[in-house]
């Protein structure tokens, strides 16, 4: 009988020593344990969206030649109207850089975008996050700020070789400055993490008193420069509803992020360009 207790003790005794061992294990090490791990994953995920790539091509390649004639065409209209619209962005910034040249204003920190394709997506009760293809080879940091064409997506958490990690808007973790759309007064984003297959959300707080929001009239949440993470107006999400917060002061409030976060096949990250850049990115959150 004893003999038979003793066996089966025996697995959570080994476990147990396994614990305390892997407590005792300097953090240096686990740290370098982790990333040699996901390093040796790594090259599984890259070469899955490389497999996808290629069967994508080969889809393409198996359309008319009628179909292909008609996505040109309708390429080269949408070329046409982004030429359009790169000169008056090039126009404003230029007016912008004159306005700041006359009223001696400090230059906010410039950017470049690197675009990344989205190898894997953790979306669930305990991961909101995005793997992505790029990583040290393209100049990635920690920290870097993650946009799309329908806003910001999220914040690089960690960078290894050929891939990144980037948590999302609406992770537990993730915090940004914002302001709202036509007011700009700073407030504070945080994300509110949501279950899988469900509209992704955030909280958005220290909201001044005198904003009002409603489903009719909701207030468009926007990044601000204040963080130094990302440009100034990059949207964030809608406020519906707003409700005074503990301290009587200010108002709270859930933030509908955009469906889009979901399903992102490319996304692009901002690498500050320039040194007084860097040194902004360096002091942010």
């Amino acid at each position: 009988m004893l003999r038979l207790r003793s066996q089966a003790s025996k697995p959570f005794l080994i476990l147990g020593l396994l614990l305390l061992a892997w407590l005792l294990i300097p953090p240096a090490i686990k740290r370098f344990s982790r990333n040699s791990l996901y390093e040796f994953q790594a090259p599984s995920a890259i070469l899955a969206s490389h497999m996808e790539d290629l069967g994508t091509y080969w889809s393409i390649r198996t359309r008319s030649k009628r179909d292909l004639i008609e996505t040109g065409k309708e390429l080269s209209r949408l070329n046409a109207l982004y030429r359009i619209q790169a000169g008056e962005t090039t126009a404003l910034r230029n007016y912008n850089l004159r306005l700041q040249e006359l009223l001696k204003i400090p230059s906010p920190p410039d950017f470049r975008y690197e675009v990344a394709q989205v190898v894997r997506r953790d979306l669930s009760n305990w991961w909101q996050q995005l793997i992505i293809r790029k990583g040290r080879d393209a100049g990635i940091v920690p920290g870097a700020g993650v946009v799309f064409a329908g806003g910001v997506v999220g914040r690089v958490r960690e960078v290894h070789a050929y891939t990144s990690t980037v948590d999302l808007l609406s992770s537990r973790t993730f915090r940004m400055a914002a302001h709202f759309s036509g007011d700009t007064r700073p407030v504070r984003y945080e994300g509110s993490q949501v279950p899988s297959l469900r509209n992704p959300k955030g909280t958005v707080r220290d909201v001044p008193s005198d904003l009002y929001a409603s489903p009719e009239e909701p207030l468009v949440l926007v990044s601000s420069r204040l963080g130094g993470v990302f440009p100034d107006g990059l949207r964030i999400g809608e406020v519906r509803f707003l409700e005074t917060d503990s301290s009587g002061l200010f108002q709270r409030g859930i933030v509908q992020l955009s469906e889009d976060l979901l399903n992102l096949n490319e996304v692009s990250v901002l690498i500050p360009a320039g040194p007084a850049a860097k040194e902004i990115f360096n002091e942010a959150p």
